[in-house]
């Protein structure tokens, strides 16, 4: 079963899921790729058991706006193809404060040159925003290119991890 709460953040609400203890998404709402059933609401017991995860997920996500976390240790458990699990491995493996092309993650993935779109996409479709930093992704020349979330607050995520604002 899902659970799932909504949290204020510095950059507007956002939605968090668990299944089975671990994240399944964290969102902001609205972004695109919103998850259509998170108008859903959990109730009794299942929601107890996703309490403490939820809580220990909102202290990480204020560490790491106030600029004092710069990597999440969270139980994670997104839904996706084989592929996607590959890109996602990818994005969290990218260093705080550092970005990384999508040519550049084919690259690290051992895929042809033209795998950038393939790659763009499965960094689109990320269910776990900031805790698999997909707006640490950027396109082929450093400019800001897409993010789900919308591009105001991947340059507020960039400048955070660059120590220019805390947010």
């Amino acid at each position: 079963m899902i659970r799932q709460t909504r949290i204020d953040s510095p950059l507007g609400e956002m939605l968090l899921r668990a299944e089975n203890d671990a994240l399944t998404g964290i969102f902001f709402v609205g972004q695109r790729h919103y998850p259509a059933d998170a108008d859903g609401t959990v109730t009794g017991d299942e929601a107890l058991l996703s309490e403490a995860l939820f809580t220990e997920t909102q202290v990480q996500l204020e560490a790491y706006f106030a600029g004092r976390l710069e990597r999440f240790s969270l139980p994670l458990a997104p839904s996706g193809s084989d592929f996607q699990q590959r890109v996602w491995q990818a994005l969290s493996a990218i260093p705080y404060g550092e970005r990384a092309t999508y040519g550049d993650l084919a690259r690290r993935l051992g895929l042809a040159p033209g795998a950038a779109r393939a790659v763009g996409s499965a960094v689109g479709r990320n269910p776990l925003t900031l805790v698999v930093p997909c707006h640490r992704v950027v396109g082929s020349q450093g400019n800001l290119t897409g993010y789900a979330g919308g591009l105001a607050r991947k340059r507020a995520l960039l400048d955070l991890e660059a120590g220019q604002r805390a947010l």
